[in-house]
């Protein structure tokens, strides 16, 4: 089976994670595809699976014979979809043969513009992967386990020589929590790799220091009338503290190794006020100067509205890979290897977001990403193409061999 067949069984099955149940996985509909999974898992031919009761899904392929000395390398993907929209009742559509044009979705009225994601240039020919409009595909990120589920098929139905092969298939990535319940000990790779990248050929190893913010603000509510140096308006507050914040350092304005300050949420009335933040860096100095400088801004503007109560709350969320991969850069070099003999162009950009494998690199799994073939993840315009898919399965098996050919 291909990997794209897989694809479009998997966006079928709901997984959408969510914040703040305290369950892990965070919602119940994730246990779905974890035993589907489970059961595909063994019926290829893998051993030891199982699903952890944190909704780990875990399998290993013991080497080959001869290669029982090759390093033991690990494949990981997510099963969640992001809940930043809908990943209910997905309708895949394929469009063969795309011609270069805009993508008319059916529902929502939604069109895929050339003008708007000039990606869509470098798919001429190829066959595309859309949902309907009314939704996200979820090619983010069950094409990384549809990649690695057909990369281990082939393994097995074709004899090809490998060492032992880890895989884990994690839930609630997409809130941050796809490594709190991993056991690394217990994986039995020394070293690893994310499929969660976009395109095919994408090699990450870099990504963002990141935290998060919450700041609670109490007012004075005052009737308007008689609100005269009484009132204290907790909305205006929020904005007065926003303002403090450098305008032009917000995701809308910033690219590359550039950071932000990214106000994700703002709800309240001019009694009180919740905002939240997402602070992010690739550089560990100007994140430290990212978060103090937050603070600095919660003092003044709590200095200049002493009746108000002003809460911050400010708590790191993960931290840049590259420095737990300088000592291990055989893992770039045998993936970008992988995709030249895959007769894929390799590229390298830094992460402007966070992956399972950064956290995991700081728990002691060295744990780069790899491109899956998609892009425009976390929304309705999401897309895949059938021929990236089959060739992110190829850089996948030929780091297989590479790595058994180090025995």
């Amino acid at each position: 089976m291909r990997a794209h067949e897989r694809l479009l069984n998997y966006v079928k099955v709901y997984t959408e994670s969510a914040d703040g149940t305290g369950t892990s996985p965070s919602t119940a509909c994730q246990w779905d595809l974890a035993r589907q999974l489970e059961g595909e898992m063994k019926e290829i031919g893998l051993q030891d699976v199982k699903i952890s009761e944190f909704g780990v899904v875990t399998g290993v392929l013991p080497a080959a014979p001869g290669c029982e000395g090759a390093p033991a390398i690990g494949f990981i993907a997510h099963m969640d979809t992001a809940p930043a929209f809908s990943g209910k009742d997905v309708n895949p559509i394929v469009h063969p043969n795309y011609d270069g044009g805009d993508i008319h979705l059916p529902k929502e009225g939604r069109v895929l513009r050339v003008s708007d994601f000039p990606v869509l240039e470098r798919m001429r020919g190829r066959t595309l992967i859309t949902a309907d409009g009314s939704t996200l595909l979820g090619a983010d990120d069950k094409a990384g386990i549809a990649e690695i589920m057909t990369m281990c098929e082939e393994i097995v139905d074709r004899k090809l020589p490998h060492g032992k092969i880890c895989v884990a298939f994690t839930p609630d990535e997409e809130i941050g929590e796809g490594a709190d319940h991993f056991d690394v000990a217990g994986f039995g790779a020394k070293y690893a790799y994310t499929a969660d990248g976009d395109l095919e050929g994408g090699i990450e190893y870099e990504n963002f220091n990141a935290a998060g913010a919450r700041i609670e603000i109490t007012g004075v509510s005052v009737h308007p009338g008689s609100a005269k140096d009484a009132m204290e308006n907790a909305l205006l507050i929020a904005a007065e503290l926003n303002a403090k914040l450098p305008p032009e350092e917000i995701p809308a304005r910033t690219e590359g190794y550039e950071g932000f300050f990214h106000l994700e949420g703002l709800n309240g009335d001019p009694a009180s006020a919740v905002m939240s933040y997402i602070i992010r860096d690739h550089d560990m100095d100007r994140f430290q100067a990212r978060k103090a400088r937050l603070e600095q801004a919660v003092q003044d503007v709590r200095s200049a509205h002493p009746k108000a109560q002003i809460q911050l709350e400010l708590r790191d969320s993960y931290h840049n890979m590259a420095g737990q991969l300088k000592d291990c850069m055989h893992l770039i070099d045998n993936a970008r290897e992988a995709a030249r003999l895959a007769g894929v162009e390799s590229f390298t950009n830094p992460i402007r977001g966070g992956t399972d494998g950064a956290r995991l690199s700081y728990m002691g799994l060295p744990c780069p990403n790899l491109g899956t073939g998609g892009f425009n993840f976390h929304g309705p315009y999401e897309c895949i193409s059938v021929e990236g898919m089959d060739s992110a399965v190829a850089i996948l098996r030929n780091i297989v061999a590479l790595y058994a050919e180090a025995r």
